[in-house]
């Protein structure tokens, strides 16, 4: 999906991710808290979803949160076990610092907030900070719940008070929108394995 050559090829896993409804969202939910996220494709399919009423929506804004928790904590648990020079391993040093500086001054607060906060703000580094800093798995567990439970139940929130006017620019501008998205993951994806080739090269 991350690196299909054409934005638009994506389009089909779209729409069988759009099929499954809320274990579509899981599923997504564990790629984009990985370390190559696709940015902002959680928010638009959990908005589209509870837009559609199939389901009631505080169901996708759960299952939205459960997919987020269970990649965001496969990333901080695959950092846990590298400790700290898996940090800097995948970012700069001075970059590697100031997370860690920001998780050890805030703890709690600096998982849940940026959880909480729409892209292009970064998670993951916060994700893999808290791994690396070998913070307590249940403290993590109750931030990343918390905010992106929050993330996720304002977006579909959003998606059934304002259905109509999702669905008629989701009509309008489909495979534009995916396009973008899916174009953006690829952007990202590519420039974090660039950015890890260099890395492991100092």
């Amino acid at each position: 999906m991350l690196f299909n050559p054409h934005p638009l090829l994506a389009v089909p896993i779209w729409q069988q991710l759009r099929r499954m409804g809320g274990p579509g969202l899981v599923l997504l939910g564990i790629a984009d808290n990985s370390v190559i996220p696709l940015t902002g494709s959680m928010d638009v399919l959990t908005i589209w979803l509870a837009a559609r009423h199939h389901e009631p929506w505080p169901y996708y804004a759960f299952m939205a949160t459960l997919g987020a928790v269970i990649g965001g904590y496969i990333t901080y648990a695959l950092a846990r076990k590298g400790g700290k020079e898996a940090m800097e391993r995948r970012f700069s040093r001075k970059r590697a610092t100031q997370v860690f500086n920001t998780f050890e001054r805030w703890g709690f607060f600096a998982v849940a907030i940026p959880a909480v906060l729409p892209p292009p703000f970064p998670f993951v580094p916060f994700l893999i900070a808290a791994g690396a800093g070998q913070y307590s798995p249940k403290k993590f567990l109750g931030a990343l719940t918390l905010g992106r439970g929050v993330r996720y139940t304002i977006a579909a929130g959003v998606g059934y008070h304002y259905g109509r006017h999702v669905l008629r620019f989701f009509n309008r501008y489909y495979k534009p929108a995916v396009g973008i998205l899916v174009g953006l993951a690829v952007i990202g994806g590519v420039l974090s394995l660039i950015h890890y080739v260099r890395m492991k090269k100092k």
